[in-house]
């Protein structure tokens, strides 16, 4: 239990950088939403290149993150000589990648439909050539339990962005979308210098036989990271050169994106717990009652999403205004890709027998399993049935990896999950949404969001009555004894 507090602890504040600087980061969507026209696709533009930023920043990564964690809590190891092979490798894609965008910028404008606009890959390719090089020193922070520099950063980039967002979009009335990609490149770069003493601690000298046990590791989390990625982003890349129109294609993925940004609050919850439970899980692999442990740790994680789940549903008349009136016809994908995150964030909890026993090849077939299912569901639906074929080809997606990680993992490490308990806070959650869904849209938003607290009070009551009663709490539960 005091292992699961720490826990706690550190996924509180992982959260605080997580969910206060992805709500805060939320203010540039109505920001975005309404000076950049959902007619022109201008949105569409920043949702289809950061998502490949995001299958960039895998390929740059190349799995050193999480090998990072496994061989510098192996004994034996020099976690010093870790660190310097992980950004050994991830210095030297970066430095590759850079020179292949700047010396063929042509062809990759025009591959990725934008020949005109040249300047919108050459920002972007610096921006995902920076965030790489911090992912290794971001992840030494969390090995090191420098959680308060951590956060600290995090926010800082957060807040120096939304500032400059808003002196050129508001105080100086730009709304060219160059902007969105020429800020981020500027406070990337401004905490790119806070980590100089991390930079500064690597001898620059490869340790050649860890270095190739490292490279066997971190390979097929490599292939895991793309199919995981690909799950996430294949819809957003994709969709405008399978969708019949391509102009209205980018309108519609602007659209999609815009809305996406509403149900990301599961992200945020499943980024925060990944933060503080990957070095967790890592520490505790030599603990004999760390399966145990796992079981708790993927049930609360299942409560607290889906009551995030429900929050969320329950307040959609005030958080539809997250998004400016052209972009809301699409918060109809919302539930779908919420459970979609929900079901990612099952998987993400269920992978970790592969990466304790060296077997992380098992996740590569899994994540590519899930993928060809997705890719499948939007290449048949896209052209029929636009952004709603994209949610449900995630949620098929994430669904397929979930359930074969499971399978395979009950037989090569069992952990007893507490499925029955586990089921029904699931069936209480399908309970409440259905009768949320069905309150007639005529009535009053204050009712209709009156009616749905009462489900929200009821649902936390059943967490408070069996699995974590208030005499359990820290601080206030004296006072429940």
């Amino acid at each position: 239990m005091a292992d699961l507090k720490s826990l706690a602890k550190d996924t509180a504040l992982y959260g605080l950088s997580s969910i206060v600087g992805r709500f805060l980061n939320y203010l540039l969507v109505p920001l975005y939403t309404n000076v950049i026209s959902a007619a022109n696709g201008g949105y569409g533009i920043v949702t289809n290149l950061y998502a490949y930023v995001a299958l960039l920043m895998v390929f740059l990564t190349f799995g050193m993150e999480t090998t990072f964690f496994r061989f510098a809590n192996k004994e034996g190891e020099n976690p010093d000589a870790v660190f310097t092979n992980a950004m050994m490798v991830v210095g030297g894609l970066t430095a590759l990648f850079l020179a292949g965008t700047f010396g063929f910028i042509g062809p990759i404008s025009n591959l990725l439909g934008y020949g005109r606009h040249h300047e919108y890959i050459l920002v972007m390719a610096s921006v995902v050539a920076l965030d790489a090089m911090q992912a290794i020193p971001f992840g030494y922070l969390r090995y090191k339990s420098k959680a308060l520099k951590f956060v600290s950063l995090k926010l800082l980039f957060i807040i120096m962005n939304i500032g400059l967002n808003l002196f050129y979009y508001v105080y100086l009335g730009e709304s060219d979308v160059l902007y969105v990609f020429l800020l981020n490149l500027v406070c990337t770069g401004l905490i790119t210098f806070f980590f100089l003493p991390e930079l500064l601690h690597i001898r620059w000298r490869a340790d050649m036989p860890l270095l190739r046990r490292m490279l066997s590791y971190s390979w097929p989390i490599l292939i895991l990271g793309i199919a995981g990625i690909l799950n996430q982003a294949a819809d957003k890349m994709i969709f405008p050169l399978i969708y019949p129109d391509h102009a209205k294609g980018v309108v519609e993925l602007g659209i999609y994106g815009a809305c996406v940004k509403v149900a990301m609050i599961m992200a945020m919850i499943t980024q925060a717990f990944r933060y503080a439970y990957e070095p967790f899980v890592f520490s505790q692999s030599r603990d004999k009652d760390k399966n145990q442990t796992y079981a708790l740790g993927m049930k609360y994680f299942l409560i607290f999403t889906l009551l995030a789940f429900l929050c969320v549903i329950a307040y959609m008349p005030l958080l539809q205004y997250m998004v400016g009136s052209g972009y809301r016809e699409g918060l109809k994908v919302v539930p779908i890709v919420m459970a979609a995150e929900i079901m990612m964030g099952v998987y993400f909890n269920l992978s970790f027998w592969y990466k304790l026993i060296d077997r992380t090849i098992y996740g590569a077939w899994f994540s590519l399993a899930g993928c060809a299912v997705l890719l499948a569901v939007d290449i048949i639906f896209i052209p029929r049935y636009s952004y709603t074929a994209c949610a449900w080809g995630g949620f098929a997606g994430y669904g397929t990896a979930m359930v074969l990680s499971y399978i395979v993992g009950q037989r090569k490490n069992p952990i007893d999950y507490p499925l029955k308990s586990m089921a029904v806070y699931v069936g209480i959650t399908a309970l409440f949404f259905a009768i949320m869904q069905s309150l007639p849209e005529d009535w009053p938003a204050v009712w209709r969001m009156g009616i749905n607290t009462v489900l929200i009070i009821a649902f936390v009551g059943h967490i408070l009555y069996h699995d974590l009663p208030l005499r359990s709490l820290p601080v206030i539960g004296k006072h429940f004894r």
